[in-house]
């Protein structure tokens, strides 16, 4: 970890993401329609994600500290299955089990993560970025943020609420993100 100091003030403990990366993600729209505002705060926190996992992929299998099994890879093994159970399973009724966990290895989004092989990331990646696309779609087409699904745990929601939900479970874990980071190598940031 590096500390530096400029003319504006105190060293930082840390050095901070490169602000151009880091801020662009803030350009969402702050008046207007509501489903164009709520895809952008998603496509905010999703890059969020991939800002704090970038530069370091032969480490995103780092776990945090013992017992605890996340790692940066486990939360975009565990993002894709959020993102695959609330826009496939849940809104589009499809027959479409979670990639990563199984009622046997409710876990094993976590726990499978043990290693930053390059295969294993890109996959996980590439699972992501599918899985996204599928809701960025979904989200698109549906006629309206009223449209319905069945959920075991919440009962009858709306996609409003899903899109909400998915915006709250991407910021809590890219606080988990920041830590694992800086962890890795001492980068901070927004």
């Amino acid at each position: 970890m590096t500390t530096t100091a400029d003319a504006s003030g105190p060293a930082r403990r840390g050095d901070v993401f490169p602000a151009p990366a880091s801020e662009s993600r803030f350009r969402t729209p702050a008046t207007g329609d509501e489903r164009r505002m709520l895809a952008a705060f998603l496509a905010a926190q999703r890059t969020t994600l991939e800002l704090k996992c970038a530069g370091v992929e032969a480490e995103l299998a780092t776990r945090s500290v013992t017992p605890s099994t996340l790692s940066l890879l486990g939360l975009v093994r565990h993002l894709t299955d959020v993102e695959r159970r609330w826009f496939r399973q849940v809104l589009a009724g499809q027959d479409a089990p979670a990639l990563y966990s199984a009622p046997d290895d409710p876990d094993g989004d976590f726990d499978g993560a043990r290693d930053a092989d390059p295969a294993a990331v890109a996959a996980a990646w590439a699972a992501w970025r599918t899985e996204c696309a599928f809701a960025d779609r979904f989200l698109a087409e549906a006629p309206h943020l009223d449209v319905e699904g069945t959920d075991s745990w919440r009962g009858t929601v709306s996609l409003r609420w899903v899109v909400i939900h998915m915006i709250e479970e991407y910021a809590r874990h890219n606080g988990h993100a920041d830590l694992l980071r800086e962890r890795i190598d001492g980068a901070i940031g927004v």
